[in-house]
């Protein structure tokens, strides 16, 4: 089907937005915690990502002081389904009445699907503005020796979503601007699928303020990335620290799940093949699936050096050796092809026919 004929069949079709219950942000926002959880009932399970558990186990037992009781449960680290049946177990036998999820990404899908599991009210706390999941309605599980295994799909969004830019602000950069790089795929990816006349990620197309919103993403990260960054390097939350966490988190969350992804992430998911990438942030193998993705669309020249020079100015990979494959071997870039092309995955969402020939070609030239 042409761009034109898949762009005129989209308005015989349904359309589709989705959003977490509440999202609220700002400095000090966690000491909300317990006040949002006393909202749904007297026990609250915390799952705390084990590696800021020392410093945030203080401030959680502040946030709830008065409010509810809780169970703190460090999380090992993996979102794997023996760890999350391992939650689930402790959960149910808590008798809890929400899960939170404190931390990094890992974490928080770790809680999500635990509350998806158990029909259970969720809460997210996201520490760090390093992608765009902790809005949405999908967990990312990965197999036992660390490869991508699939992006799990619940049956709801988080009910609540609390962004401390304060705590934000006090991570490395490196996470920041990881989720920039995963924000700045958002409106691509969406402009993808609406040529195409692909579905979002739970079916349907996109109504039009999703495609707006992942626009406005777009447009703030452009604006006030280098400056957020600079913030950041300072542990000082301003303007563009909370301007850039609300485009990480909400914008590029609800424009990523209502719009659809396409190469970027597709390539992104052909990258954690290759052990060698384990070390780099997801928002990193973001940030070369960007690069792929627009020669994959023939973009400009100038167009493709708007991309690589803003992320090179913070700090982000823009190529392969950046991101641990300092050999760009012919088997590794066929490895990485073949996972992203997978019959009736997230590349296919392009407007162009994508082969895996086509995916090493691109990759070879950000060796």
């Amino acid at each position: 089907m042409s761009a034109g004929s898949a762009q005129a069949d989209q308005h015989q079709r349904m359309r589709g937005i989705r959003f977490p219950g509440k999202y609220l942000q700002g400095p000090d926002a966690i000491n909300q915690l317990g006040c949002v959880c006393k909202e749904f009932g007297a026990r609250a399970f915390c799952v705390l990502d084990h590696g800021i558990a020392d410093m945030l186990r203080p401030i959680i037992y502040s946030a709830f002081d008065g409010h509810c009781e809780f169970s703190l449960v460090s999380h090992n680290g993996d979102c794997t389904w023996a760890e999350i049946g391992n939650l689930a177990h402790q959960a149910k036998e808590f008798r809890c009445d929400c899960i939170v999820g404190l931390g990094g990404g890992k974490a928080l899908d770790a809680a999500k699907a635990v509350a998806d599991q158990l029909v259970s009210p969720c809460v997210v706390v996201p520490t760090i503005a390093a992608s765009d999941a902790p809005c949405s309605a999908l967990a990312i599980i990965y197999n036992e020796d660390g490869s991508l295994d699939r992006a799990h799909h619940l049956a709801r969004n988080p009910d609540v979503v609390i962004a401390d830019t304060t705590l934000i602000a006090a991570a490395p950069a490196r996470f920041l601007a990881a989720g920039i790089a995963d924000g700045l795929a958002t409106s691509i990816e969406a402009n993808a699928c609406r040529t195409s006349g692909a579905d979002n990620t739970f079916g349907v197309l996109g109504i039009s303020l999703a495609y707006e919103i992942a626009d406005l993403c777009e447009k703030v990260l452009f604006e006030f990335g280098e400056q957020a960054i600079a913030e950041c390097e300072e542990s000082l939350p301003g303007i563009a620290i909370e301007r850039v966490t609300e485009a990480n988190i909400l914008l590029s969350g609800l424009g990523f799940e209502s719009c659809g992804v396409a190469a970027a992430h597709g390539i992104q998911d052909g990258l954690c093949e290759l052990y060698e990438t384990h070390s780099s942030l997801h928002g990193e193998k973001v940030a070369i699936g960007i690069l792929a993705e627009l020669k994959l669309q023939n973009a400009s020249d100038q167009q493709f050096q708007r991309y690589e020079e803003f992320m090179g100015k913070l700090g982000l990979p823009t190529r392969l050796s950046h991101i641990g494959i300092l050999d760009a071997k012919k088997e590794f870039l066929e490895k990485v092809a073949t996972r992203a092309c997978k019959k009736g995955d997230i590349i296919h969402n392009e407007p162009m026919s994508v082969t895996p020939e086509m995916v090493v070609g691109v990759l070879k030239q950000l060796a």
